[in-house]
């Protein structure tokens, strides 16, 4: 079942009364529960994708369609709704309010919700078990300055997740990070995505997009390839571990993803 079909999107801007063509009738789709992952040179258009995809910019000519609603058709008004209910942002740069706490900054995407389904206790629960899940519900009375860049965007993983979105869009989530915290956050995501949660990142991390199911490549503002090193679940980790260390599992994919994106000229 497809959660996101990306039909003929074009993006261009007007700059010094020169077109500048971002994205040139972009093509694809994204399965419900899959993580892709969109890769390129600097300058190809990825954010610019990840920007128009998800209504945080409007695309200047073609669909997006999402949950079967078209959300290229909606007025800003309903577009601000359905991003704040139905989609979950990550960004690189880790944008909180510094008069609120941790949890608090968590909390208030739920609050501005327009969702009624659940009471003021019913969220804080929710949020302290993402938080718990995540392994930081012992900053959640923390000051913004006062935690670690990887817990600061492990939090920002749980303000995304609030909502409860059909789908997580990610900008960079890893690009702000040392390695080791970056392997955490990205575990995270992982898990999220095995728990059924899709996810859709731009990313220039091979580490990063070898976690990936599926890698689409962008130049110029085109898709020219795709890469599909699978899912991995926990049963084919399990079939791996009897016969191979499973970080040489990683490696591979690693490995393999290296030599297609040499191919794609990266």
């Amino acid at each position: 079942m497809e959660a996101l079909r990306v039909v003929d999107l074009c993006k261009t801007y007007i700059t010094n009364k020169r077109q500048n063509n971002v994205l040139k009738n972009v093509n694809f789709a994204v399965e419900q529960g899959e993580m892709t992952a969109v890769m390129g040179p600097s300058g190809s258009g990825k954010s610019t994708l990840l920007y128009s995809v998800s209504g945080m910019d409007r695309p200047t000519a073609g669909q997006v369609i999402l949950g079967g609603k078209a959300i290229t058709d909606l007025r800003e008004k309903e577009l601000a709704q359905m991003r704040l209910n139905e989609m979950g942002f990550i960004f690189q740069q880790m944008y909180m309010l510094k008069n609120l706490s941790v949890m608090d900054n968590i909390l208030l995407p739920a609050y501005q919700s327009d969702r009624k389904n659940r009471s003021r206790k019913e969220i804080d629960a929710y949020a302290f078990n993402l938080m718990r899940r995540l392994g930081i519900s012992e900053i959640a009375g923390n000051d913004i300055t006062e935690v670690s860049g990887g817990q600061l965007q492990r939090a920002c993983i749980c303000r995304s997740m609030i909502n409860c979105p059909q789908i997580l869009f990610a900008d960079e989530p890893t690009g702000a990070l040392n390695r080791g915290a970056s392997e955490e956050v990205m575990k995270e995501l992982m898990k999220l995505n095995e728990d059924g949660t899709t996810i859709l990142l731009v990313t220039h991390d091979m580490k990063v997009a070898a976690k990936c199911s599926r890698i689409l490549y962008i130049v110029d503002g085109n898709i020219r390839g795709e890469f599909m090193p699978g899912k991995l679940d926990d049963q084919q980790a399990e079939g791996v571990k009897q016969t191979k260390d499973p970080e040489e599992l990683w490696r591979e994919r690693e490995r393999r993803l290296n030599a297609w994106l040499i191919e794609m000229g990266w």
